[in-house]
């Protein structure tokens, strides 16, 4: 793709035209009321889109985590490959991922699609508050029934790290863990939803919110490589591994080096939520 975002009048265009295959996917979720995400899609959605839940889909179900992974720790491939089938993605589908949270879990499905080798996939731009602004229609009730599509699992299009590799690479080379928290969790502060507060020692914090604009959209393209390349210095985007709580809003990281022309830069899935729960781990507090 030439872009890893839509607007909403872009994508009204598209849907309009039909042509090429178009799925939606809102993505809509709240931390601390699992079921709001799900509510919200079904009081009104952007027509003909379907819905996946971080913590069902976009995420090892709940039933299947161990503990040690993190808090969303990384789906299984192949059940990951199966879930988008079933709401219609095929090979050849642009997948289009809203929400109504600043595209934080709109950019989880965007790096994950790529994580199994799709590259036609983008995050509206400002989410379902640019698509209602833009006059877009909306849909009450359950997603419409929609025949499997034919999607399959390429080779890989992202990178990621895991928790030894972190460790092992702790303040060596020009590698920089970037958290995407807000400034008060990774200064330990007002941390509501991991047992410990704090950061993995040396880290540095963008908060995912200083990839947008006051209306929600992210910001063009050259402020934001203006932004990444002062806080990367001489480092190069693969020098650079995303983390925050659970491996989520690392995305919107992501997205917006993507959207900048930086693209390269690794995830680290667990995230806070892994490194925390370590008995052994090193922590840090305070800025």
């Amino acid at each position: 793709m030439n872009s890893a975002l839509i607007s909403a009048t872009e994508l009204a265009a598209r849907l309009h035209a039909g042509g090429p295959s178009t799925l939606v996917v809102d993505c809509s979720f709240d931390l601390s009321d699992l079921q709001a995400g799900r509510r919200r899609f079904e009081a009104g959605h952007i027509p003909g889109a379907q819905y996946l839940d971080l913590d069902l889909v976009l995420a090892q179900p709940p039933a299947q985590r161990d503990g040690r992974g993190g808090r969303h720790p990384l789906p299984q491939a192949e059940r990951l490959v199966a879930d988008l089938a079933a709401v219609g993605a095929a090979d050849d589908s642009l997948i289009v991922a809203s929400d109504a949270s600043f595209g934080v879990y709109a950019a989880r499905l965007w790096w994950l699609a790529r994580w199994l080798g799709h590259d036609r996939v983008q995050v509206l731009d400002g989410g379902a508050a640019a698509w209602r602004t833009a006059g877009g229609a909306l849909q009450a009730g359950p997603a419409d029934a929609v025949a499997p599509g034919r999607f399959s699992q390429r080779p890989s299009l992202t990178r990621s790290v895991d928790l030894a590799d972190v460790r092992s690479t702790l303040g060596q080379g020009p590698r920089l863990l970037v958290d995407a928290r807000a400034a008060d969790r990774f200064r330990g502060e007002n941390e509501v939803l991991d047992p410990v507060g704090g950061h993995i020692p040396g880290s540095v914090n963008r908060w995912f919110r200083d990839n947008l604009a006051a209306d929600g959209r992210f910001k063009p393209a050259a402020q934001l490589r203006q932004d990444w390349l002062a806080l990367m210095g001489a480092r190069q985007p693969a020098d650079l591994v995303q983390s925050c709580g659970s491996g989520v809003t690392a995305c919107h990281n992501l997205l917006a080096m993507a959207v900048a022309g930086l693209p390269g830069a690794a995830l680290f899935p667990g995230s806070w939520s892994q490194w925390c729960a370590q008995s052994d781990a090193p922590m840090a507090v305070g800025d």
